[in-house]
């Protein structure tokens, strides 16, 4: 059923335009995305179970906005309903996402803001399926000029060259970094491994005299702050 043959005063994109955004629930908002819904479905339908709590071998849930967000474009597509259309445009919401954090970034102080910053690493690794390594490079001030992936697979000292990351430091001409990496896994607790990594590379940053801030670790719903927890 389309979004038009509901009733005036539950259509979302006219609740959308004269109350405002914020008095929409998030399937109503997800609705307006979506425009239709399915044989035997309407589009509100549709988004409220899109939205609902993942189940064990299910397919078409996502646990919520978070979850949807972070779906790879493998796992839209395995959704019923879900043609190339569509999953264009989650994963367009999803890079605008990432671009409005990025600005938030640029035009602030991070360390004012670490729920910014853990939200916007989330966005861009949570979601992945291999480990990523990547590093936020800042200026003197704290804001972001800018974040590369750097290395991928399994991570370890053996695999994070701190040279490289030196190198790409002294490019960008950084007075500080963030280090974000991803468990697939969902378990965020950094392993010992990763405590290894982390003192390793704030030594040798420290002969270019680049500081190490923090470093994030992020999984699906979830993400962490090594400087939150003690352990930088």
């Amino acid at each position: 059923m389309p979004l038009t043959d509901l009733p005036l005063n539950c259509r979302p994109r006219e609740k959308l335009l004269s109350r405002g955004a914020a008095t929409l629930s998030d399937a109503e908002l997800l609705a307006i995305v979506l425009r239709t819904g399915m044989a035997g479905k309407s589009v509100l339908q549709w988004a409220a179970e899109l939205l609902a709590p993942r189940q064990a071998d299910a397919l078409g849930s996502f646990g919520g906005l978070n979850g949807l967000l972070q779906a790879s474009s493998a796992e839209l597509a395995k959704v019923k309903g879900l043609g190339p259309a569509k999953r264009a445009e989650l994963i367009a919401v999803l890079e605008l996402a990432r671009r409005a954090m990025a600005q938030q970034l640029q035009q602030r102080t991070p360390l004012d803001s670490a729920a910014t910053v853990k939200a916007y690493v989330q966005l861009h690794l949570a979601h992945k399926q291999h480990e990523v390594f990547a590093v936020l490079f800042l200026d003197s001030q704290h804001q972001l000029i800018a974040l590369e992936e750097l290395f991928r697979g399994t991570l370890g000292q053996a695999s994070v060259y701190p040279r490289e990351v030196a190198v790409r430091a002294l490019h960008h001409h950084c007075a500080a970094v963030i280090l974000a990496h991803n468990h697939p896994s969902g378990q965020v607790q950094p392993s010992q491994a990763d405590k290894q990594l982390t003192h390793s590379l704030k030594a040798a940053l420290s002969l270019v005299d680049v500081r190490v801030l923090d470093h994030i670790i992020v999984g699906p719903g979830a993400a962490l702050s090594m400087a939150e927890e003690g352990e930088m």
